[in-house]
């Protein structure tokens, strides 16, 4: 998988093949490519809601606000 910044190009977007990427994959100028278009996702969104605890969030502070107390 490679990354790309989008670009604007005239009235389109384009992307721009890193030089490195192109040399590794033999890819040459007015050459047919297959691009499996895919916005990248902001990370914080597959996490959010994915932890299951076995307690309430709530009680969870709680009990660690009481524990950094007894530290202090």
């Amino acid at each position: 998988m490679i990354i790309l910044k989008t670009r604007k190009w005239g009235s389109s977007i384009g992307m721009v093949i890193p030089k490195k990427i192109a040399k590794e994959l033999k890819i040459r100028e007015n050459q047919d490519v297959i691009v499996d278009i895919k916005p990248k996702e902001n990370p914080l969104k597959e996490l959010f809601g994915s932890g299951k605890f076995s307690k309430p969030t709530e009680q969870i502070l709680k009990e660690i606000r009481g524990k950094e107390s007894k530290f202090i």
